[in-house]
């Protein structure tokens, strides 16, 4: 039995923890060192996705390309999300402009893939109150965008979410609406 490959790309500004989404979701694992990423790193996990829509369960191979954090000086390659199913797009929620540049970070990728699917990841959530959360996510409120499927309070530290946003990524780009 062999599994669809789909690639995902994670987005966004310099230091907003993608790196670290992707160790805990593909090795299950965290740490607190940062070593920025240069260039891209491409990991790959196998998932199933059963339930609504699949008959019986479907093999999901995820390509998983982390690119360098977005910044003033450097911006992100056209070239590097071509060809993505999905999006994942990280914001720092201890870094408020992180969570502004989500809009701008979504508006690149629909101009360069108007067909991938996309996920906002509020990430470091476990770092702020319940309260500037609910504000953060009001803030990225995305409706407006029909390719954006949801907006999620994610920590790569404790794991919360982490699974739910590449699952919920892959199973629409599998299964049929």
């Amino acid at each position: 039995m062999s599994a669809i490959a789909k690639k995902i790309c994670l987005v966004g500004d310099f230091g907003v923890g993608k790196t670290s989404l992707i160790r805990r979701f593909v090795d299950r694992s965290f740490s607190d060192r940062y070593l920025s990423t240069v260039g891209v790193k491409i990991s790959r996990k196998l998932v199933e996705l059963s339930g609504e829509g699949a008959q019986g369960s479907t093999s999901v191979q995820l390509v998983i390309w982390d690119l360098e954090g977005d910044t003033k000086f450097k911006a992100i390659s056209a070239t590097h999300l071509q060809g993505a199913s999905g999006i994942i797009i990280v914001s720092d929620v201890t870094r408020y402009e992180t969570v502004e540049n989500a809009r701008s970070h979504i508006d690149l990728c629909a101009k360069i893939d108007p067909k991938s699917w996309v996920v906002v990841a509020l990430n470091k959530a476990d770092l702020i109150d319940a309260e500037q959360m609910v504000k953060f996510t009001k803030l990225c409120n995305f409706t407006d965008r029909p390719l954006v499927i949801g907006t999620y309070q994610t920590s790569a530290k404790t794991g919360e979410a982490v699974d739910l946003i590449f699952q919920q990524l892959a199973a629409k780009m599998i299964l049929p609406a």
